[in-house]
């Protein structure tokens, strides 16, 4: 029987990415020195605002303490997969955009209550219920570096996990006394289904468009993103303008996010990134770095690769892999997400000029950089 713990699958020392002239992001380095670069440059943006750093701390223990209370069964088989999936909170994207948005968006400087927890709560149980069934599509093994759900216990019981977590998550968020914020979570897992759907749909489309693409990701990942800081500002009574402005902030944010995510998909190593890698190629969902080399590549050998990419297993070989990420790299491509990317978090900070400056809103600015120097 598989262990609940971590993988044993072999850590690679280096991403293999290459060499890259873009300036806004280096997808090259090896394992250190970007995990380095990525350390310096959070210490350098926040220790300005360590105050607010540990106030971001004291209200994401909030979130984690309603999240556990709100998934605590009776059952210990489902304690047990709610405690697996603990390590699928990593980053914890969401509920920090709704808290810092909350912070930058409250000009009374009261404290944050129950209301921000609970949605802040709701929106990282919608995202991993959306990671346990994603895991079941791509047929994937890792992730956070360790066993999925699906591959120790099964599809049937990753499905039903990932029902439990949408279910809780709508049951806490009735609690709140706005029903408009359920009913705007409730649009927006639709919008996120959607988008799966429409992903779904265009798989093996080998002439995929960037314009499909885009729409694919604003609705599977931009929209949760947007939807985290919008329902924040409007709990601090913000007016319209900064509500609607908040939404681009998070749209945007989610956006450059998919891209890189896709990126690493494709260029990463499993020991880096920390899940199973390639299963964008080899379930045919091609993404930006793919759509736009299959547009600038040699035109006469194309048809030979698109016949090797459909003909492929669920999990591309090595070699394949390897040359794939090295036409890419030397084609350009991966330098032109990552623009398209720098592009995105640029906009997103560019709706964070109506707010007042604050340590918050440097906060705000911080996270979207971030998004651009991950490396998991």
């Amino acid at each position: 029987m598989l262990n609940r713990g971590e993988a044993s699958s072999p850590v690679f020392d280096s991403i293999a990415t290459g060499k890259s002239s873009c300036n806004t992001l280096t997808m090259e380095m090896d394992t250190h020195t970007q995990a380095s670069a990525f350390l310096e440059s959070m210490t350098l943006a926040t220790h300005p605002h360590e105050t607010i750093e540990k106030h971001l701390e004291v209200e994401l223990a909030q979130v984690q303490s309603c999240f556990t209370r709100e998934l605590t069964s009776d059952l210990q088989c489902v304690n047990t997969l709610v405690a697996h999936i603990e390590r699928y909170r990593g980053k914890m994207l969401r509920p920090k955009l709704v808290l810092a948005t909350s912070m930058a968006c409250n000009s009374a400087n009261a404290p944050l209550n129950h209301s921000h927890h609970v949605l802040a709560t709701v929106v990282e149980m919608v995202h991993m219920a959306t990671l346990v069934h994603d895991d079941i599509l791509d047929d994937a093994q890792m992730r956070r570096r360790g066993y999925t759900v699906n591959h120790l216990d099964g599809n049937e019981t990753a499905v039903m996990l990932g029902d439990y977590l949408i279910s809780h998550a709508y049951h806490l968020c009735s609690s709140l006394e706005r029903q408009t914020i359920s009913r705007a979570i409730a649009q927006t897992t639709n919008t996120v289904c959607e988008g799966e759907l429409f992903q779904l749909a265009n798989r093996k489309n080998w002439s995929l468009d960037e314009s499909t693409y885009f729409e694919i990701i604003r609705r599977k990942t931009a929209s949760l993103c947007g939807i985290c800081c919008q329902l924040a500002a409007e709990l601090c009574e913000c007016d319209q303008r900064v509500v609607e402005d908040m939404y681009g902030y998070g749209e945007n944010i989610g956006l450059a996010f998919q891209i890189v995510d896709d990126l690493l998909d494709l260029m990463g190593t499993e020991g880096t990134v920390g899940k199973t890698l390639g299963r964008d190629i080899g379930k045919g969902k091609l993404t930006l770095p793919m759509i736009r080399f299959l547009k600038v590549c040699d035109q006469t050998s194309k048809p030979k690769l698109i016949k090797q990419l459909a003909n492929q297993d669920t999990t591309p070989s090595p070699e394949l892999l390897e040359e794939l990420r090295n036409s890419v790299r030397s084609s350009g491509a991966a330098d032109y997400a990552v623009m398209h990317a720098r592009k995105l978090i640029n906009q997103a900070k560019s709706h964070l000029m109506g707010l007042p400056q604050s340590p918050a809103r440097a906060m705000l600015e911080t996270m979207s950089e971030s998004v651009l120097t991950r490396t998991f």
